[in-house]
């Protein structure tokens, strides 16, 4: 099965909808989404309403560290992200709270794989994996929980990445390059980052996710070009920071 992962969606839903659209037509039969669906962006109503869609029929989702703001915000914002928090906590409806609410800090997909938004390594500190440290702490975590866990994939991290344990246990860094099959066969344990669909920071505007293939044993990282001068144009009549947008036109 062809499993498309989306990660730090971020209310971007011009950026939502054409990772969606380029997905389906790689042919993606499943969909994941690896957390923080709000945060940052204009449209979190859009994204959490497709977000639901795609839970009802099936897409395994998981809890980020901006959802979280999003459902308790400080009520004295000290950071341009407590203002977006505060923002969309508003927009928000109770049952688009309930919905991020009820979602899991950690989810199994098949018997094999583990969906967390940021580390398995204590899940609820939102660790960020961005070091081979880091990567190894998580497969580490991920192994206790469960041996037959082969295949961990995050996010959190605004670019995209994979590790994995060589035959000597020593952990490697591996840089994806955009639309190229990667095998990842099960023998080993790896780990997939799979970048930011709402809010790129590696100097690419295009949006990015993962579409890993269980059957093959294969993970591609894909750039998808979209609107973001309009996903910018949203943020600003929002009256979120303009530092936000800025960084959407920028990719960074």
């Amino acid at each position: 099965m062809k499993i498309a992962l989306l990660a730090d969606i971020h209310a971007n839903r011009h950026a939502l909808d054409a990772c969606l659209a380029h997905a389906r037509a790689q042919g993606a039969e499943q969909f994941a989404l690896l957390g923080d669906l709000v945060g940052y962006g204009g449209d979190p109503v859009a994204v959490v309403e497709q977000a639901m869609a795609l839970a009802a029929e099936g897409a395994p989702c998981v809890l980020g560290n901006h959802d979280v703001a999003a459902l308790d915000p400080p009520a004295t914002p000290t950071q341009m992200g407590d203002q977006s928090a505060q923002w969309t906590h508003a927009q928000l409806s109770p049952r688009h709270r309930a919905f991020l609410a009820t979602l899991p800090l950690t989810r199994r997909l098949g018997a094999n794989t583990l969906l967390v938004h940021a580390s398995a390594d204590q899940p609820s500190h939102w660790h960020y994996v961005q070091d081979a440290g880091a990567a190894e702490r998580s497969m580490a975590a991920a192994s206790q929980l469960d041996p037959a866990i082969r295949y961990v994939f995050c996010g959190h991290v605004h670019e995209q990445a994979l590790y994995f344990l060589t035959p000597t246990a020593k952990l490697m860094r591996f840089a994806p390059q955009p639309g190229v099959p990667v095998p990842v066969p099960p023998h080993r344990q790896w780990l997939g980052v799979a970048g930011s669909v709402g809010q790129p920071r590696d100097r690419d505007v295009r949006a990015m996710y993962a579409l890993f293939d269980d059957h093959a044993a294969t993970v591609t990282f894909h750039r998808v070009p979209y609107d973001h001068a309009a996903a910018a144009a949203a943020v600003r009549a929002a009256g979120l920071p303009a530092f936000f947008a800025d960084r959407l036109e920028l990719g960074r």
